[in-house]
């Protein structure tokens, strides 16, 4: 079996969530599978680089909300959150998904899908582990039993290995994608995993 393609993303990321509906499609298409990483904006680009949020940066954010947008009305995707809407907490929806890979790794895709549209396509808060557990859940994934381990330390201790790793690993923005070692960070760029998948290489 060929390597999976490591798929990098924030939920508060809106790019994020426009890749993370094609990036399935897009390793099936080339027979791989995708192995989905939690990371923080926050930490990486807030902490690490010394920058502020892309929608706060001037001449660039303004770009963001329009390009975003556009993306949005070109693919016809549900998008109901106003952009401009206070990011709200992130950890715990982070925190949720890190649990559920944990626990039960072969829902990884689709509880990062479910918490993407619930934030997105919903534009709902899930800025608490009481919201985050309230959304639509995969199946025989308990509600409370959710909300509880979001109250305990080891959702923080598994949220805190995954962006550790992810800085290990290089990665500063959502999306990013590394296939087989090789990054590719944004949404723009999925055109090129796909050539680079293509062609192995160049």
């Amino acid at each position: 079996m060929p390597a999976p393609l490591h798929f990098y993303f924030d939920f508060i990321s809106p790019y994020g969530y426009l890749a993370s509906l094609k990036i399935e499609d897009l390793a099936k298409k080339h027979g791989r599978t995708v192995e989905w990483h939690a990371m923080l904006l926050g930490v990486s680009v807030m902490k690490v680089m010394g920058l502020k949020p892309l929608l706060d940066t001037p001449l660039k954010g303004d770009y963001a909300r329009r390009d975003v947008l556009r993306h949005v009305r070109k693919n016809k995707i549900a998008f109901a959150r106003d952009i401009d809407a206070p990011v709200g907490n992130p950890l715990p929806m982070a925190r949720a998904f890190c649990l559920v890979k944990h626990h039960h790794p072969h829902l990884q895709e689709l509880m990062a899908r479910l918490i993407y549209r619930a934030y997105w396509a919903q534009g709902l808060d899930l800025s608490t582990p009481e919201a985050v557990a309230r959304i639509h859940l995969p199946d025989g994934l308990s509600p409370a039993w959710l909300e509880s381990q979001l109250h305990g330390e080891f959702a923080a201790t598994l949220l805190r290995r995954e962006v550790d790793a992810s800085l290990r690993a290089g990665i500063f923005g959502s999306p990013t994608v590394v296939v087989d070692s090789e990054p590719f960070w944004g949404f723009d760029r999925l055109a090129d995993v796909d050539e680079w998948l293509k062609r192995g290489g160049w």
